[in-house]
């Protein structure tokens, strides 16, 4: 069984940063792709990042991309997401997630393709 717990939520002003950790326990971490979704108060949830197990690779949505980094720490068993310039549509519960295969396809940004997830930190972004 899988565990991953997440912090790092909070309130903070827009162009602010936050930093989210999510940390993992319960199988052989740096074996598996991990990605960060994210709820927005009535929307369904959505993708935010990924990346591989080695971190060599990492995909973003386009909605953060050049704003949000994901980073893990093998050593540690935590995926990371540093946020920068944070916009009040990042308003969200943010969940971390273990991916189901040890290497990532093309469809990774898909919730269905994540076998274990977070309870979620709340960020929110106040304008």
């Amino acid at each position: 069984q899988v565990q991953l717990v997440e912090s790092g939520g909070g309130l903070v002003q827009a162009g602010g940063s936050l930093r989210l950790s999510c940390a993992a326990s319960g199988r052989t971490f740096s074996s598996y792709p991990m990605g960060w979704f994210r709820q927005p108060p009535g929307k369904e949830r959505e993708f935010v990042a990924a990346l591989t197990g080695s971190a060599g690779s990492t995909y973003y949505a386009d909605s953060v991309k050049g704003r949000f980094t994901i980073s893990r720490d093998n050593t540690k068993n935590t995926v990371y997401l540093q946020m920068n310039s944070l916009k009040p549509e990042d308003t969200a519960v943010y969940y971390c997630a273990a991916y189901k295969r040890t290497y990532l396809r093309t469809n990774y940004f898909r919730e269905k393709e994540y076998d274990y997830w977070g309870q979620g930190t709340q960020v929110t972004v106040s304008s």
